[in-house]
C-alpha cells in the first residue's frame, strides 16, 4: 500500500544512524564514520556501549575543501591494527557524499586484510531505512547476508515504515510528545482485571533489543497473577541477521526459566508486519483486554475495537495517535533504548517494577 509522503516538522531518524545499528546487527567489531567527530555522536557512545566500536576520521574544515582520503585509509589500517576486528564497515556522512569521497577506493588503498564494506549514505534522505538497506547492499554483495534476507529485511523496512506513516509518530507533521498515563493507573487496571477472572490477552511485539525491557512488562504480570486467565503472545520466533536472532534465544531462553513460555508469533524484527497475525489471534481469543507492549500500533485498530486496550510504548509521540485509535491507557517507558543496549538478559521495567510492588 503506497502512503503519500509527509514533511516533517519534528526530528526524525538519521539514515547515517540507521547504517550504523545495521553494521551492529552484522557483527561488525569496528564502524568508521568518515566526517567531522561530532557526527552522530549521540548515537555512535550508545553504540559502544554494545560492542560495536564506532571511530571517526575527525574532518576538519579545510578537508571539507582538499578531502579526507589519506585520513581515512589511515583509520582504517589503525583499526586494523589495534582492534584485530573480524569486520568493519566505513559509514559515509553527508560531507563525504557532498566531496565525492571515494569509500571503496579507501579501502583498498588502505591494504588492510579485515573484511571491509562502505556504505554510501548521508542525512539527507527523508526516510533512515536508506541506511539500512545502503547497509544490506554491500553486505550482501560480501556474502555475509543471503540475497534473500536482504530483499526480507527491505520488505519488513517497508512495512514498518508504512505502520509509522498510517498509525505512528509519522502520520502527521507534528505531534507534542506526552509521557502517556500514570504507571500506576495501568498497573492497578492490570491486576484488578486479572484478579476479577477476566480474560486477557498479554502481546510483546517489540523492535529488537528493546524487547529485553518490554519482556519484562509481560513478566511482571506473570508473576504477580500467576493463575489469571491470561495468555502470552510475544515476537520472539528466531530469524533475521545475527544479533536479532541472538537477541530473540536470550529473550526466551529467559522468560522459560523463569516461568513464562508465550506463544511465539514473529520475530524481533517483523514489528512493523506483525499487526494482522496478532489481530487474528485476538480475534481467535476473543479477550476482554489486551495488554500489549512494543510496537503496539502496528495492530490495526479494528482488531481491538470489542477489546479494553492498555498499551506501553517507548516513543512519547505515539501516546496521541495511540488515544485516537481506541487505547484507554497509554504508557510511556522512558530512556528504554539506551537501557536495552549491550545487555544480554531481561531489564526491569519501570511499570514492571509498579506492579510488582503494587501486587
Amino acid at each position: 500500500m503506497e502512503v503519500n509522503p509527509i514533511k516533517y516538522m519534528q526530528p526524525r531518524p538519521s539514515s547515517i544512524v540507521a547504517a550504523l545499528y545495521t553494521a551492529r546487527d552484522l557483527d561488525v567489531d569496528v564502524a568508521i564514520l568518515h566526517g567531522p567527530s561530532g557526527c552522530s555522536f549521540k548515537h555512535a557512545r550508545l553504540l559502544e556501549e554494545d560492542g560495536l566500536r564506532v571511530l571517526t576520521t575527525s574532518l576538519a574544515d579545510h578537508e571539507f575543501i582538499f578531502g579526507g582520503q589519506q585520513s581515512l585509509e589511515d583509520v582504517l589500517r589503525y583499526a586494523e591494527e589495534t582492534f584485530s576486528p573480524k569486520r568493519m564497515a566505513v559509514i559515509g556522512t553527508c560531507v563525504s557524499m557532498i566531496i565525492g569521497e571515494d569509500l571503496q577506493s579507501a579501502i583498498q588503498n588502505s591494504k588492510i586484510a579485515t573484511p571491509t564494506i562502505s556504505v554510501e549514505i548521508h542525512a539527507g534522505f527523508p526516510e533512515n531505512i536508506d541506511g539500512v538497506i545502503a547497509t544490506l547492499e554491500p553486505a550482501a554483495e560480501a556474502g555475509w547476508i543471503s540475497q534473500e534476507e536482504r530483499e526480507r529485511q527491505i520488505t519488513l523496512l517497508r512495512k514498518a515504515n508504512e505502520v509509522e506513516r498510517l498509525r505512528g509518530a509519522a502520520s502527521r507533521p507534528y505531534i507534542e510528545p506526552s509521557r502517556g498515563d500514570l504507571k500506576h493507573l495501568a498497573a492497578e487496571r492490570l491486576l484488578l482485571y486479572a484478579r476479577d477472572g477476566k480474560k486477557g490477552l498479554a502481546i510483546m511485539n517489540a523492535k529488537k533489543e528493546t524487547a529485553y525491557m518490554f519482556a519484562d512488562e509481560l513478566l511482571s504480570l506473570h508473576e504477580t497473577c500467576p493463575g489469571a486467565d491470561i495468555t502470552y503472545i510475544a515476537n520472539l520466533e528466531e530469524r533475521g541477521l545475527h544479533k536479532v536472532r541472538s537477541d530473540a534465544r536470550r529473550i526466551r531462553d529467559e522468560l522459560r526459566e523463569r516461568g513464562l513460555a508465550p506463544i511465539l508469533c514473529g520475530a524481533l524484527d517483523e514489528y512493523g508486519a506483525n499487526g494482522d497475525r496478532l489481530g487474528a489471534l485476538i480475534q481467535e481469543y476473543s479477550p476482554d483486554f489486551a495488554f500489549i507492549v512494543g510496537v503496539p500500533h502496528a495492530i490495526p485498530p479494528h482488531y481491538l475495537s470489542e477489546v479494553e486496550c492498555i498499551s506501553v510504548t517507548n516513543g512519547p509521540r505515539q501516546v496521541k495517535p495511540l488515544k485516537e485509535q481506541g487505547h484507554e491507557l497509554v504508557i510511556v517507558e522512558v530512556d528504554l533504548h539506551p537501557r536495552t543496549l549491550g545487555v544480554t538478559r531481561i531489564v526491569e521495567s519501570e511499570l514492571g517494577a509498579v506492579i510488582r510492588s503494587m501486587a
